[in-house]
């Protein structure tokens, strides 16, 4: 069952986080992701709260997410985006 990153971000160091951008698409696909959403106009229909920048990635499973997420790989540009944005990511199973 596919597995799905959501992410909302609100970038606090625009030239830092281009860099991420850069260069985190490779590791996600080298992972067996794939953006489904990545930026793009968003419109808030309920709720309240600062609408940021959101992602959302497709990965085969949850297993293959959290072998994404925890890798060697990537936890330098996790640092990389923890240090330029704020987020908020939850993994969730898709249908």
């Amino acid at each position: 069952m596919a597995a799905y990153l959501i992410g909302s971000l609100e970038i606090t160091d625009p030239t830092g986080f281009a860099e991420y951008a850069r260069q985190v698409p490779a590791v996600i696909a080298q992972y067996g992701g794939r953006y489904v959403v990545r930026g793009g106009a968003a419109e808030m229909i309920e709720g309240d709260g600062p609408l940021h920048r959101q992602v959302v990635l497709e990965f085969p499973d949850m297993a293959a997410l959290r072998t994404w997420y925890a890798s060697p790989e990537y936890a330098p540009l996790l640092a990389m985006r923890q240090r330029t944005a704020r987020t908020k990511v939850i993994f969730v199973e898709g249908a």
